[in-house]
């Protein structure tokens, strides 16, 4: 820091100044960015080798990171599955059991379920996130408990205390997937999960220009993932995009009260909507959840979903009459985008994933909630 330590930072603080070490960067109010491969250390030893395992860009956003979520240290990866997959096999050994919940983003499934069973790890999805479903399905050789609350499509919850607790108590890791809520309005590792990732791509950037995630936790975690699961791989952060990373965090708390305020309006509208059958997401009341998210979350993101009234193919043609939202898998820009993981489905995938039918997705970026909700009426009209 390079104010008085003995100051309390705030997160929009943090944001701002925290690790940007003006005197060490010559005065300069924007760190500069060391595009450069490796260190040469002829007369000292900074610390720096090879851009490969660290570099003094990528510490910036890291810092901050670490700071927000209220951990010891964080690394940045160069995506969020990089990040996931790293801090999931940081835990790993032949022969390890995973409880996963089944919410959980498709290529975290993907990598946990697929991917790991050539290398003896097995993988248990959870069909609910309660404590009492998690604990049934442990084996005496689980070794990680993976979680995403909210989770990106369903918004399920998972009480991260209890969970912890549980976890702690018989000797089992605990990592959680925090890219929703943001360090801004949840911090896991407060409540004793071992570690947090992030889509960095999503909210931590906020522009759509840049594809990263980062890890949380304990610095001596922190070390050995830099040098193991980071470098090994090969998934340090560019330092271009550390340095964009960056630049989005400096106006994270700005973009996020955004997001929120336009989300609840926009949410309570189609809540009320004749056209809508449902809406989900943990900042309405109606959220079956809204209690838990309430105890251990700060705010809400700009992500939810709602499902019409109407077939598959009234609800395609319906997303199409929308003028202001993209059609796109992402979310977490300033841009507002539309996905529909409910359609096309069969009965089996829904009862499998817990995805109704027609579930459309919304990512609520920064225009004007009256210009997205007269969009959005206009086109539920199709539906009559």
């Amino acid at each position: 820091m390079n104010k008085q330590d003995s100051v309390r930072w705030t997160k929009e603080d943090i944001c701002s100044h925290l690790g940007d070490e003006y005197d060490r960067y010559l005065g300069a109010i924007v760190p500069p960015i060391f595009q450069n491969s490796l260190f040469t250390r002829k007369t000292t030893d900074h610390g720096y080798v090879y851009t490969r395992v660290s570099n003094p860009t990528t510490e910036v956003a890291e810092r901050k990171i670490a700071a927000l979520e209220e951990g010891e240290a964080a690394k940045c990866f160069s995506s969020g599955m990089g990040a996931i997959s790293a801090a999931i096999m940081y835990w790993m050994s032949h022969g390890s059991h995973v409880v996963c919940v089944r919410s959980a983003y498709g290529p975290t499934r993907e990598f946990l379920g697929s991917y790991l069973k050539p290398f003896g790890v097995e993988t248990t999805f959870v069909r609910s996130g309660s404590t009492s479903d998690i604990e049934e399905a442990l084996r005496p050789n689980t070794k990680l408990i993976f979680l995403e609350s909210p989770s990106s499509h369903l918004f399920e919850m998972q009480d991260l205390r209890a969970v912890a607790e549980l976890a702690r108590a018989k000797g089992i890791a605990t990592v959680i997937d925090n890219t929703w809520a943001t360090p801004l309005y949840q911090n896991p590792l407060v409540y004793g999960i071992d570690m947090v990732v992030h889509s960095a791509s999503k909210y931590l950037g906020g522009h759509s220009d840049i594809i990263g995630g980062v890890i949380v936790g304990k610095a001596a975690d922190m070390e050995k993932i830099m040098h193991r699961e980071r470098a090994l791989f090969g998934s340090n952060m560019d330092p271009h995009q550390s340095w964009l990373l960056t630049r989005g965090i400096r106006t994270l708390p700005v973009r996020m009260r955004q997001h929120q305020e336009s989300a609840l309006q926009i949410a309570l509208f189609l809540e009320q909507h004749p056209l809508v059958e449902r809406v989900i997401y943990p900042g309405l009341t109606s959220h079956p959840q809204y209690e838990l998210g309430a105890s251990q979350m700060t705010g809400y993101s700009g992500l939810f979903s709602f499902v019409p009234r109407g077939s598959d193919q009234a609800i395609h043609d319906m997303i199409g009459k929308l003028r202001f939202f993209e059609f796109g898998p992402s979310w977490g820009g300033f841009e507002s985008l539309v996905n529909a993981p409910g359609l096309g489905i069969s009965d089996e995938v829904s009862r499998a994933t817990g995805i109704p039918h027609g579930l459309i997705r919304l990512s609520i970026g920064l225009e004007q909630p009256q210009t997205i909700m007269e969009d959005l009426d206009q086109a539920l009209q199709t539906l009559k």
